[in-house]
């Protein structure tokens, strides 16, 4: 086997057992835990968008125990400005994502792999790349902005398709913000977490530093 294969192996091993870790601390967490996470995880997405004011957000319906809750969608929805867009992931069978309009919890549908998505008008592949924000989900993120997906690589492929200066943003519990994760070549990094003690944390996916926006906070923690 070439040592590049062997390399990537490792890192492939690697990734799967800080998923079980990280998936076991999830799966402990309370329901108290999870709802009081979830609001102050809304809270801070939903301020963020009030204050960008962006035309168009792709995001997602946290399922399970994913941060933010299903609520989330809605609460992105009711925070845009009027004539705004909300897009929603739509789960193909190559496990790449399409794209679709929120319409309302009423237009959500049951998917594959427990998702939820809605029964609206596909847009194409492409769709997210005209989004001025960009939520995505995630395990766990670093400090160069690695995140931990759970291993299909249907955001990877969605976010190199969003243009560099967009922000994107993941959702997490406290402590799954790392020091550091495994990397592929084909990880796409994100610019920024949300957690519900450190609020909105900024990403330099150059220098590693980690900037505190929340709440009018700055500086390195």
């Amino acid at each position: 086997m070439p040592e590049f294969a062997e390399d990537a192996e490792v890192t492939h091993d690697a990734k799967r057992a800080v998923r079980v870790e990280l998936l076991a601390r999830r799966r402990a967490l309370t329901e108290t835990e999870r709802h009081a996470a979830a609001a102050r995880v809304q809270d801070e997405l939903a301020a963020l968008v009030r204050r960008l004011r962006p035309t168009r957000v792709a995001a997602y319906v946290p399922v399970g125990s994913e941060p933010g809750g299903a609520q989330l969608p809605a609460v992105l929805a009711a925070a845009l400005p009027v004539g705004a867009q909300l897009l929603l992931p739509v789960l193909r069978d190559d496990l790449d994502l399409d794209w679709a309009a929120w319409a309302g919890p009423q237009a959500l549908v049951a998917a594959g792999r427990g998702i939820r998505e809605p029964a609206t008008t596909r847009l194409g592949l492409a769709a997210i790349a005209a989004a001025d924000l960009v939520v995505v989900p995630a395990l766990a993120v670093d400090r160069r902005g690695v995140r931990l997906g759970r291993g299909g690589g249907s955001y990877d492929r969605a976010l190199a398709r969003v243009p560099a200066n967009v922000l994107t943003v993941t959702p997490l519990y406290d402590g799954e913000l790392l020091d550091t994760l495994p990397a592929e070549r084909h990880d796409r990094p994100v610019r920024a977490v949300v957690t519900p003690t450190g609020g909105l944390i900024s990403l330099d996916t150059l220098s590693g530093v980690v900037t505190h926006t929340s709440a009018g906070r700055t500086g390195s923690p």
